[in-house]
């Protein structure tokens, strides 16, 4: 397999981590979507990171779809997530509806804030507000969750999606952000971060966050 994109991408470094988890080789080909996107457009039409190209030479290309084609390829108890039935359907309500749909709605927002920043002559100032105000908000719906949090991952005894998603998103946002977000202010958050940035599948898909030009 080929994942396409590179690890400062909150959306690339999740697929890269759960691959790593799930112990699946993969070739790294870390192009960038906004000056690279030549070299993968055959794979995603639309020039967004991830794709993911299978042995089969089909590609995915939305990370949700990547991880749950590698779900349903490692399923039991090694999964992510609840292998299927009843558990699955619930976790997958519980977990999209509200932390992995929180984290990646927020770096949503905040990457596209980055690109209108980085064009635009001039923006309005309600729209950067309004901007600003939701990346903030969906930090502090993430602390919240955090801090509410009853053991170490909210998967179990070791990391599932959510708890990727969410540390993924933290970093990326204190990086790109750093005049706005401070981790600092959001210290169950920040401790979230810390214990999943010390795992080796974090520490070995890591990349510091390289502005476009």
């Amino acid at each position: 397999m080929k994942l396409i994109g590179q690890f400062d991408s909150p959306f690339v470094r999740r697929v890269g981590i759960a691959l790593k988890l799930y112990g699946a080789a993969f070739d790294h080909m870390p192009y960038s979507s906004f000056g690279e996107w030549e070299k993968f457009a055959q794979h995603n039409p639309l020039r967004r990171v991830p794709a993911l190209v299978l042995e089969t030479g089909e590609a995915l290309i939305d990370s949700a779809a990547i991880l749950d084609h590698l779900d349903q390829t490692h399923e039991g108890d090694g999964a992510l997530i609840a292998a299927s039935g009843p558990l699955r359907r619930a976790a997958l309500r519980r977990i999209a509806l509200r932390r992995i749909a929180l984290a990646c709605g927020t770096a949503d927002k905040a990457v596209s804030f980055f690109y209108a920043r980085l064009f635009a002559p001039r923006l309005d100032p309600i729209f950067v507000e309004r901007s600003e105000g939701q990346i903030l908000a969906g930090l502090a719906a993430l602390e919240q969750e955090c801090a509410a949090r009853q053991g170490p991952w909210w998967h179990g005894s070791s990391p599932g999606h959510d708890d990727i998603a969410v540390a993924c998103v933290g970093r990326f946002l204190s990086e790109a952000y750093p005049k706005l977000v401070s981790l600092t202010d959001y210290p169950a958050l920040a401790a979230h971060c810390g214990a999943a940035e010390a795992l080796p599948a974090f520490k070995a898909v890591s990349q510091s966050f390289i502005p476009p030009r």
